[in-house]
């Protein structure tokens, strides 16, 4: 347990679930919008993966950054960027894969979810894969405190900006993104409702 631990860290197992189906290979560009630490990295930094990342925290990015140093030392040194998910200094079309891993669910509003998201979809490329886990209203019915702007306090005490299936399906077509994968939602009852989004971006 401990070898899997060392080699694929905290994945999200929803994400593994892509690489194990081919769709995140060896070759690909892979930006982690949001990155964290670096959790869902740690693979892909060992796998020889061009990875880069965004997340508004430096305390965040000095830690991946020190993750990329023992893993990947050879990745530049402004692969991980203390920047908003909504402002990323990133290239236009400039990742295969893009990762918004429970991140999109702390947009403090409409207008910051659909920044957020566009930004994203800017920096992905024609025929890329955009990966998305956020929580949702998904079986949740009658335990949500609405505080406006789609915030809701979760029954687990928790605040955050929900979606459900019809603002994905809205999305997805303003984007012109088609599903990759049906919605597949985890619902931990009496907490919260976390639903994995895939898309694929249209070829040019």
């Amino acid at each position: 347990m401990n070898d899997l631990a060392e080699q694929f860290g905290d994945i999200d197992v929803y994400l593994f679930d892509q690489l194990l189906r081919g769709r995140i290979a060896p070759g690909m560009r892979i930006l982690d919008a949001g990155c964290g630490g670096g959790r869902n990295l740690v693979h892909l930094m060992r796998e020889g993966f061009e990875v880069c990342g965004a997340d508004s925290s430096p305390a965040a990015i000095e830690a991946v950054r020190a993750l990329a140093a023992r893993l990947a030392p050879s990745l530049p040194a402004d692969a991980f960027r203390v920047e908003p998910v909504e402002h990323m200094s990133f290239p236009d079309a400039s990742a295969d894969v893009v990762i918004a891993s429970a991140v999109l669910h702390f947009a403090r509003d409409d207008a910051h979810f659909g920044a957020m998201l566009a930004e994203c979809w800017r920096v992905l490329r024609p025929g890329g894969l955009f990966f998305a886990r956020l929580a949702s209203t998904a079986g949740l019915d009658g335990q949500l405190v609405a505080l406006g702007h789609n915030r809701f306090v979760l029954p687990d005490g928790s605040t955050r900006y929900l979606v459900d299936e019809a603002r994905l399906s809205a999305s997805a077509a303003a984007l012109g993104g088609e599903l990759a994968d049906p919605l597949k939602t985890t619902l931990v009852h009496g907490m919260r409702s976390m639903t994995t989004w895939v898309l694929r971006k249209a070829r040019a």
